[in-house]
């Protein structure tokens, strides 16, 4: 157990980090193991709660991924991808948009019941995500599967403004009002360029970028946008990184100062990020 002394040390540390980020945004891209261990969960949202009390405004974009497919298995739709995207016809969209639906409306409440002000939302909400449709690899439709073409963010400003804590389903609306299904990563970069975040933290389940897989004391704790390529030409950055670097480097290039690579398998990685000296993942930087 800590001491008094050693808790008021911890309050300490975090007072400038407090004083920087007063009255700044953190956009939050909420994923992966943190949304399944139930212990996480109730760590993430503390986390936003805490934020919020001390002046911050987090922003949370979440994905569902695992539970999307869990629920088309269910009702015997089977699952198909074409270079990593889900094809995405009329009855799985139906799917996807009632599964981040259920999904948003838990985030919400939890961070309710832990004493914050969660409203949920999703992008068709007043055109909050105006979507363009994605093909897959060599122009193949894949269906309802979108990339962002513009967000409005004043919805989420007003949220924000009027002391709550914003959770967007990143479902968006197409030129004749259809849904379309996006990726949440990119979603959360595209979010916090438009609200010229301070900061956008990508959740994961892994400890950051390793300059060796294999060795978890590799851990790359800040890489340079003009690193990138160098890095994903040698391996280091492959697979599934790779879309989350290529949104830091879009929301760096829109205008958001620093963008973090968490592992959200780590309780309370969000507070540990934000207010402490040493920090923990990977921060990718101009």
């Amino acid at each position: 157990m800590l001491t008094a002394l050693e808790k008021a040390g911890i309050l300490v540390e975090a007072l400038p980090y407090i004083k920087k980020f007063y009255g700044k945004t953190v956009v939050i891209k909420y994923g992966g193991h943190a949304m399944i261990n139930s212990e996480l969960k109730q760590a993430v949202m503390t986390d936003l709660v805490l934020m919020k009390f001390v002046g911050i405004n987090p922003v949370v974009v979440h994905g569902g991924g695992p539970e999307i497919t869990g629920m088309l298995k269910r009702l015997g739709i089977e699952s198909q991808f074409v270079s990593g995207l889900r094809v995405t016809d009329s009855p799985t969209m139906e799917v996807v948009e009632m599964v981040l639906g259920k999904l948003n409306k838990e985030i919400v409440a939890l961070i309710n019941r832990l004493g914050g002000r969660g409203v949920g939302l999703s992008g068709k909400d007043a055109n909050l995500i105006i979507a363009n449709k994605k093909l897959g690899s060599g122009q193949q439709d894949i269906g309802f599967v979108g990339e962002v073409a513009q967000i409005n963010p004043q919805l989420v400003e007003t949220v924000i403004k009027e002391g709550y804590i914003p959770v967007v389903s990143p479902v968006g609306s197409g030129p004749a009002g259809e849904s379309y299904n996006i990726n949440a990563d990119t979603v959360a970069g595209a979010m916090a360029t438009a609200l010229q975040a301070d900061k956008l933290i990508i959740l994961t389940d892994v400890e950051g970028i390793l300059e060796d897989r294999n060795d978890k004391n590799s851990l790359l704790s800040t890489i340079k946008v003009e690193e990138i390529p160098s890095l994903i030409e040698r391996g280091v950055i492959q697979g599934g990184m790779i879309p989350k670097v290529e949104c830091c480097i879009n929301a760096i290039k829109g205008g958001v100062a620093t963008t973090h690579i968490l592992d959200g398998r780590v309780p309370h990685s969000i507070l540990l990020e934000v207010f402490t000296d040493k920090g923990i993942g990977t921060m990718v930087v101009k």
